[in-house]
């Protein structure tokens, strides 16, 4: 009698073993067929897009929209177009004498101004030698112009150093480098006075020391 309990364990194993094998190869044969072939485009699963984070500017704000650079909030207003309620941002430019309507839902358009430690880090930039570059001036004045309007600012204090002159000297300088100069310069020393809170002659003494255009006039002197 025990050894007919034994054969009938051993019945069941195997049959086991069996239906294990079974699985398996089942399973191997469904990844095979939902692996694409060579002729089978693969699926593209969508992916859902991060909810971007939405940054809330105050009223007397000071704020930078690249194509303009620095302008304040000076109101935050609602409007109603068609069935749709629209909030946006009055931005006064006062360098350019112009005033932005920027829509609360666009905001990823603005920046806010730069901190002092970014303001710290420009100055290091304008210190530095500028780079001399062999390509046409076209192709160059093209990548200053993208550099400018960018809105970042060590983009705009590398265009500064790059085509400072270290002097006034009009002759030294051709006019659409002087245009685009003076274009950079003003836009980084209007960031420069609504971060440090002091004049326009106080921030201009500042970046004409760290260009080294004050040499020129303290020698003449």
């Amino acid at each position: 009698m025990p050894k007919k309990k034994k054969v009938k364990k051993v019945k069941k194993t195997k049959k086991l073993k069996t239906k294990n094998k079974l699985s398996s190869v089942a399973k191997n044969l469904e990844k095979k067929s939902s692996t694409p072939g060579p002729d089978e485009k693969p699926e593209i699963k969508k992916i859902k897009k991060q909810a971007t984070e939405k940054r809330i500017y105050n009223l007397k704000d000071f704020v930078v929209y690249p194509k303009h650079g620095v302008g304040k909030i000076t109101a935050i207003e609602k409007a109603k177009i068609g069935e749709i309620d629209i909030q946006f941002y009055k931005i006064l430019v006062e360098k350019e004498k112009l005033t932005l309507t920027v829509p609360i839902n666009q905001q990823s358009k603005l920046r806010p101004i730069a901190s002092i430690n970014q303001i710290n880090k420009c100055i290091s930039i304008l210190k530095t030698k500028p780079k001399v570059k062999r390509t046409m001036w076209s192709r160059r004045a093209q990548e200053y112009d993208q550099k400018i309007n960018s809105g970042k600012i060590y983009e705009l204090a590398e265009v500064v150093k790059d085509l400072n002159k270290n002097t006034d000297i009009i002759a030294d300088q051709s006019y659409s480098e002087r245009q685009l100069f003076e274009k950079a310069y003003e836009r980084l020393k209007s960031e420069f006075e609504a971060v440090l809170n002091v004049s326009p002659e106080e921030v201009q003494k500042k970046m004409d020391k760290a260009l080294g255009r004050t040499q020129i006039s303290e020698e003449t002197v």
